[in-house]
């Protein structure tokens, strides 16, 4: 008699620490699935629109990516205005209107340079040309510059997060 109950307190022993490492071993494997900080910080990019300049093209990055950012100058919006599809690529933040694109070339992937004086983007591999809302003016590019994900929270642009106006932008295919 002594023995069984010897033998039945190993036995509850070994299954209590069995089942400890089981549970141990499983929250060993699902952290190791999440992603890390540093992926979850790179998902979304806050850029606060109020300190940009006009016709200055400052590239900011996002999930390793390049993402331009122009202010429109006056002149720069009435000439879009002018052109209903150039309008539709500019995202308006408070009283100012700005391009946001990722700097990748849509014909091999390349970073366009941007021309301040002309008001334009050359990518000098191909020669293909953007204007200043990113839609392609000469060719080899097949589309304009993809717009990121983006969702307006006051005078801020949060990278990464489809707001409703990116949502519209993608259904009217503006964007991919």
């Amino acid at each position: 008699m002594k023995n069984s109950s010897r033998r039945g307190f190993m036995g509850k022993a070994f299954g209590a620490f069995a089942g400890i490492g089981a549970v141990a071993s499983l929250y060993a494997m699902k952290k190791s699935w999440d992603p890390l900080p540093s992926v979850k910080a790179a998902g979304f990019t806050t850029l606060d629109m109020s300190d940009y300049n006009d016709n200055e093209l400052v590239t900011e990055k996002w999930r390793g990516k390049p993402i331009f950012v122009l202010k429109q100058d006056a002149k720069m919006v009435e000439t879009a205005k002018a052109n209903q599809k150039d309008m539709e690529r500019l995202i308006k933040v408070g009283d100012s209107y700005y391009m946001v694109a990722i700097g990748l070339c849509t014909h091999l992937g390349c970073i366009p340079g941007y021309n301040p004086d002309t008001k334009d983007f050359l990518c000098a591999c191909h020669g293909g040309m953007y204007d200043a809302t990113a839609l392609v003016t000469k060719a080899p590019p097949p589309r304009g510059l993809d717009i990121p994900p983006f969702k307006i929270d006051g005078s801020k642009l949060v990278l990464g997060e489809a707001g409703p106006e990116y949502t519209a932008m993608k259904e009217n295919g503006i964007t991919l």
